[in-house]
């Protein structure tokens, strides 16, 4: 039986689909979501009840920028140290943002504590996508999946997955990120009002396992019979992404010094790039240009090489220095760290790679 669900924010006749084949996409999609859909930590099965919102928080929130097989370990770390938003809520920001160590984009994290203190003061999640917006932290994708897969609420939920997959359902052209409201009109106007969680999740599933980044299953996908992209030949050319700007490089030294089995680490500012996490002491990295194999060091120190690394808008190119004497007690904040325990102190990757450097230079 077809469901006819009316097109909203953008009409019907404007996008080429009517609400017939707007409902028989949805409803394609979530049949085959019922027999297709990826078992994942964080969620629950088709058919059975919605997932704790804190687990939908949570993972939407680790998601971000990162894939889900990286996510996936710290999730089940989280989640076995700090079972329930109350837990995190009395958690230390040091000890969360050690736990985070490797997942890049530290802010989240620190909005992690922000937000979970924040709902532990309310009595619990909201459950409508305005109020989850007033949480720190939660932009409008992360509010409306909360919305929608956790309390069954209607949202429009996009996210990369999701947008390519629409760009290429709509064959929408227009590059990347001018296109972005024309496809949540798009994805507005195939969303079902019943199981709106579970047709996000379709979307987001088709996205990861057929219609992909590199490639496009069209015999494999559900909705292959209404896309505008596959009748007009080529799907993977969409979506249209505009040209990036090459990044530029910053170059910078980081310093391990050592005395009886420990190495001085310092607490990065707690605003700014890595902010609030243990790590080397370092230069500041602000120096611009063509870089150096080594770092420029002399006299007590020792060049071990250079690691490098990528930020979101500049790539990296840290030297590591070594005291090679018997290092006095450096000045400023600090605490000195079993080296045996280096593993522990949740270093961020960028660090984590150069104390790596450091030991085997010193082995």
């Amino acid at each position: 039986m077809v469901v006819h669900v009316p097109c909203r924010s953008v009409p019907c006749h404007r996008r080429g689909v009517t609400a017939t084949l707007s409902a028989t996409i949805s409803d394609d999609l979530l049949d085959w979501y019922d027999s297709h859909a990826r078992a994942l930590p964080w969620r629950s099965p088709p058919g059975a009840p919605p997932p704790d919102p804190y687990r939908v928080w949570l993972s939407e929130v680790m998601l971000q920028q990162t894939t889900t097989a990286a996510v996936g370990p710290y999730f089940m770390k989280f989640t076995e140290t700090w079972p329930d938003v109350e837990a995190l809520a009395e958690a230390s920001e040091a000890d969360v943002m050690a736990a985070w160590a490797g997942l890049g984009y530290y802010s989240r994290a620190r909005n992690l504590v922000k937000c979970a203190r924040e709902v532990a003061a309310r009595g619990g999640f909201p459950q409508t996508e305005a109020e989850l917006r007033e949480l720190p932290g939660l932009g409008a994708y992360t509010a409306a999946a909360v919305a929608a897969i956790a309390f069954g609420q209607r949202a429009v939920v996009v996210d990369a997955n999701v947008e390519r997959v629409v760009a290429r359902l709509f064959a929408i052209s227009e590059p990347l990120p001018g296109s972005r409201r024309e496809i949540r009109e798009a994805t507005d106007s195939i969303t079902p009002d019943e199981r709106s969680g579970d047709f996000a999740q379709a979307m987001m599933d088709l996205g990861a396992t057929i219609c992909t980044a590199r490639d496009a299953r069209c015999l494999l996908c559900p909705v292959a019979s209404a896309c505008r992209g596959r009748a007009e030949g080529d799907p993977t050319a969409l979506p249209v992404k505009a040209k990036k700007k090459p990044k530029p490089r910053r170059t910078g030294t980081a310093f391990w010094i050592e005395r009886a089995g420990q190495v001085w680490l310092v607490k990065r500012p707690g605003k700014g790039m890595l902010g609030g996490m243990r790590a080397l002491p370092d230069d500041g990295w602000s120096a611009r240009g063509d870089g150096e194999d080594d770092p420029p060091v002399s006299g007590a120190w020792r060049a071990a090489g250079v690691v490098r690394h990528g930020f979101t808008h500049f790539d990296l190119e840290l030297g590591v220095a070594i005291h090679a004497g018997s290092a006095a007690q450096p000045e400023g904040e600090g605490e000195w760290w079993p080296v045996e325990r280096i593993e522990d102190a949740g270093l961020p990757t960028l660090f984590a790679k150069a104390a790596a450097l450091a030991l085997s230079d010193r082995d």
